[in-house]
């Protein structure tokens, strides 16, 4: 897949969507309690895009980052329990917390290099890109 061209009248958030797609929400997300879907951002560098995923409170081993067939999955399931305890009642409360969000990537980038990192509430996925994917400096053509 070549990248489309854009040109300074067009906007990122298009050049992005096309690249990426939507994302896909899991049937999960139908009850109530599941919690609100994490915040995305999408940044494009000369040398990869970057995702990043507002979700503070979390710990890294919160998180299951997969690629497969240039679409990346990147989901979380945490159970938290309370358990309350007296002399005569015992009571108990399961909640859960779950989201999966799906990315489709460009054929442009190196799947096998792609890293993640979690550090102050926000899980960073870097996506390089192929060297010819890259953005090239300018250079000055001699008229012959």
């Amino acid at each position: 897949m070549i990248p489309m061209l854009r040109t300074r009248t067009s906007s990122i958030p298009s050049f992005v969507d096309a690249f990426f797609g939507n994302d896909f929400l899991s049937n999960i997300f139908d009850a109530p309690s599941m919690g609100t879907m994490p915040a995305v951002n999408i940044l494009e560098t000369g040398d990869d895009y970057v995702i990043e995923l507002a979700a503070p409170g979390m710990d890294k081993k919160d998180f299951k980052v997969d690629v497969h067939n240039n679409l990346l999955t990147i989901s979380s399931e945490v159970e938290m329990k309370n358990e309350v305890e007296d002399e005569k009642v015992m009571r108990r409360e399961f909640s859960y917390s779950a989201f999966k969000r799906n990315f489709t990537l460009p054929e442009s980038i190196e799947s096998d290099k792609i890293k993640a990192s979690y550090k102050e509430g926000i899980l960073r996925v870097n996506v390089p890109k192929r060297e010819e994917a890259k953005e090239k400096p300018a250079r000055q053509i001699a008229i012959a």
